[in-house]
């Protein structure tokens, strides 16, 4: 079964149906025996083929190219040339050193040129890259990146908050705490003015 294409507006296609290899469910079995469990009792029997099949989820950003959510623009908006800011979009990903989760908001923004694009796209763009192994600060530069790249604005800024388990759920153990991160190109790192206007509409 295919993945269905997400209508426009949805941050993401529901999940294909997936064959689970037999060696990564077992690889799965291997973990939970090591970490103490016996992954034959009852309440373990399909944790394999879950986990197997929530991981298929987790990584589908390796499965698609972001940029081409940015493919479609318009450039007949009106003589609108004030900031397009979308933001406290929700996002989840994972730790490349832990596999732990990674749960926060972006904030995203830029200055349009002679192009837009549909609100929704820069949300795609996000999850997109998400949707990986990740540490957050590189998951700020690709999305902006992949913006300035894509629509060739005059200004890009992207604000990241988000707070890791692997952190908050164990070595150091702080739960509550937030990281913040951010990326500003073009006109926002050039024009202090218009790093904090656009700051301020992030509210920050």
């Amino acid at each position: 079964m295919t993945a269905q294409t997400p209508e426009d507006g949805d941050l993401v296609a529901p999940a294909p149906q997936v064959e689970v290899p037999g060696e990564v469910a077992e690889a799965v079995r291997t973990l939970i025996r090591w970490a103490g469990d016996d992954p034959d009792r009852e309440g373990l029997a399909d944790t394999p083929n879950r986990v197997a099949r929530a991981w298929k989820e987790y990584a589908s950003g390796y499965r698609q190219d972001p940029a081409v959510h940015l493919s479609r623009v318009f450039e007949e908006v009106g003589g609108y040339d004030e900031i397009v800011l979308l933001k406290d979009i929700p996002f989840q990903s994972h730790c490349e050193h832990h596999l732990a989760p990674i749960i926060g908001k972006a904030a995203i923004a830029y200055l349009p040129g002679d192009r837009v694009v549909g609100i929704s796209k820069l949300a795609r763009v996000l999850h997109g890259f998400a949707k990986r192994l990740q540490v957050q600060e590189r998951l700020t530069a690709q999305v902006a990146d992949c913006i300035w790249e894509q629509l060739q604005p005059q200004g890009v800024a992207v604000v990241i908050e988000a707070s890791h388990a692997c952190m908050t759920a164990r070595g150091v153990g702080t739960p509550g705490v937030m990281m913040t991160t951010s990326r500003m190109m073009g006109t926002f790192r050039e024009d202090e003015r218009s790093r904090r206007e656009v700051l301020a509409l992030m509210g920050y």
